[in-house]
């Protein structure tokens, strides 16, 4: 039984939260299976990880398993389903295949070393790879992002369908519809199962076509009596290309803003993406376009403090001024976590005088995830034996779950994070588990939260830190008077007093009381003082700071 083939799924990321995608299929024995990797994203760190920037899955358990591990295929460029590869891709080395849009904005990301580049070879739907006991097929699916793809996996014991992030629209801005066509094809030659996009499975109906926001948009840019500004996320190449018709339509000129808006559409255009546009207006001719004319599409939409809109929404961008009147849309979601944010860039804006405009006020965004009568198209398509909930937190994968089995779907396997199920022979079940869990991006290192330090840091901002430096003669009396550095800590208490004059005091007091012949031990003397200090603190304020506490002797 050992040694008896078996097909099984294994997320790393992003089944029961939103974000941080990456799975694993394997296939073979138990103990000797060869592997396949699909995405490998981050999420983003908020104020509760205090200096770390990203987010990324730990992925001990394929780098244990990397010699056997065929090759790493990404499904699209949005950061929660590639953001990970320039960091973790260097511990695996795996083959890499992804899309030109894909690749193009691996190698436009300024934040590696370019003498070390990752090859990646090109997936191109229809054309048919095969690593080990898998053979891959790209298929076309519409998205918030140029050339999504779903990947169909054959193995000898079934195929599985892998949706990645899809959704169905006959009339998307830019590239092809949802390959309907091919999902049937698979679905008549037989699908084992469909590992399947949850993200709208709580929403009812059908996801508007990309189309109608670009309607909704130019209705306000014709509209507008001054300038109009729309914020949305710099990958979504088409929704910057129906701005920028909707635009041309009311007789605007469109300048981008950021420079990540400029990043992903310079590479864009080496892909012919936005040849049928009219050429975007350089930042510095700003000035000279009458406000009537002027349409921005700018970064930001998630709130972020150094993006183009919150620079704006604090008057700090030195060649770019909005005036009273002008219009603010934001053509986005809100990504949980990040409304606090947004909210305190519109309420900026408001005060200034801005009109700002949201998807409450009008068709001016459109989620690239299937709602849930997509969802029943897509089981009608493929019809599959066992339906796999993923890409999505709790609520979202229970949803799609109910609904798989409304549908008649034989078998609903949910899984979470570090659940390996297998998918064949058998029943689909949970067997057996895998170490999964998060690792952080600060500055240029990776590690836990405790090689990172981060613990300590959140620590650090609620009850800040006391320094304190003791030096002792011989005869262990004080020499100086000791040094006491307070950061973080209220200055003085409600009587008035500073708070480094408490904490000195409660440091003299320690070692005082402590009998000469006994501060010959200076850890004793050391510890003596911090349970000082952080008593005394605790004691006016209500709080224990950490202290650090230096005790040297000089003969």
């Amino acid at each position: 039984m050992a040694d008896k083939d078996e097909l099984v799924f294994l997320p790393l990321g992003g089944v029961g939260e939103i974000g941080m995608n990456l799975a694993l299929y394997g296939y073979g024995p138990r103990h000797k299976r060869q592997w396949i990797m699909v995405d490998c994203g981050v999420s983003f760190a908020g104020p509760d990880l205090p200096g770390a920037e990203l987010i990324l899955p730990d992925i001990r358990f394929i780098e244990e398993e990397k010699q056997n591990l065929k090759a790493i295929f990404i499904t699209h460029a949005h950061e929660d389903h590639y953001g990970a590869v320039r960091d973790l891709w260097p511990r695996l080395k795996a083959p890499l295949y992804a899309s030109p849009f894909t690749e193009g904005l691996l190698e436009a990301k300024g934040d590696y070393d370019k003498s070390d580049p990752i090859p990646v070879q090109t997936l191109i739907p229809g054309r048919r790879i095969t690593v080990g006991p898998f053979t891959i097929e790209p298929v076309n699916v519409a998205h918030s992002i140029p050339e999504a793809m779903s990947l169909i996996i054959r193995t000898p014991l079934g195929n599985v369908v892998h949706t990645g992030d899809w959704k169905i629209d006959p009339e998307p801005s830019l590239g092809k519809p949802t390959d309907e066509a091919r999902f049937r094809e698979i679905g008549e030659e037989g699908v084992l199962a469909l590992i399947c996009d949850s993200t709208n499975a709580q929403r009812e109906g059908v996801s508007p076509s990309e189309l109608d926001v670009s309607r909704g948009l130019e209705e306000i840019i014709s509209k507008a009596e001054g300038r109009v500004a729309i914020t949305t996320f710099s990958s979504n190449v088409g929704r910057i290309k129906s701005i920028a018709m909707a635009a041309e339509r009311a007789g605007r000129e469109v300048m981008l803003l950021g420079s990540s808006m400029r990043r992903v559409t310079d590479v864009a255009k080496q892909l012919n993406m936005l040849d049928d546009i009219k050429p975007f207006v350089a930042e510095d001719e700003f000035g000279y376009l009458p406000r009537q004319n002027a349409v921005v599409i700018l970064t930001g939409s998630q709130g972020e403090a150094r993006a183009a809109l919150a620079k704006i929404s604090r008057d700090e961008m030195r060649n770019i001024g909005f005036t009273k009147g002008d219009t603010f849309v934001f053509s986005s979601r809100a990504i949980p976590g990040n409304e606090k944010a947004i909210l305190d860039i519109k309420n900026a804006l408001i005060d200034q005088g801005m009109i700002v405009l949201t998807d409450a006020d009008g068709l001016v965004h459109v989620s690239g995830h299937p709602r849930r009568s997509e969802l029943m198209q897509m089981y009608d398509w493929v019809k599959p034996q066992i339906l796999v909930p993923v890409h999505g937190e709790a609520a979202h994968l229970h949803a799609h779950a109910d609904l798989g089995r409304q549908s008649g779907i034989p078998e609903v396997a949910e899984v979470r994070n570090g659940g390996i199920l297998r998918l064949a022979p058998g029943p689909a079940e949970i067997i057996d588990s895998a170490p999964f869990g998060r690792i952080f991006k600060d500055g240029n290192l990776i590690g836990d939260v405790d090689e990172m330090g981060i613990g300590d840091r959140r620590k650090l901002s609620y009850v800040g830190h006391v320094a304190v430096n003791v030096l002792l003669d011989a005869r262990y009396d004080f020499i100086d008077d000791p040094d006491v550095s307070a950061v973080g800590l209220p200055a003085f208490d409600d009587n008035g007093d500073e708070m480094e004059d408490i904490l000195y005091d409660a440091v003299l007091g320690a070692v005082e009381s402590i009998p000469r012949v006994k501060r010959k031990d200076l850890d004793m003397v050391k510890e003596a003082v911090r349970r000082s200090v952080r008593a005394a603190a605790n004691q006016v304020w209500g709080k224990k700071p950490v202290v650090t506490v230096f005790v040297t002797r000089i003969q």
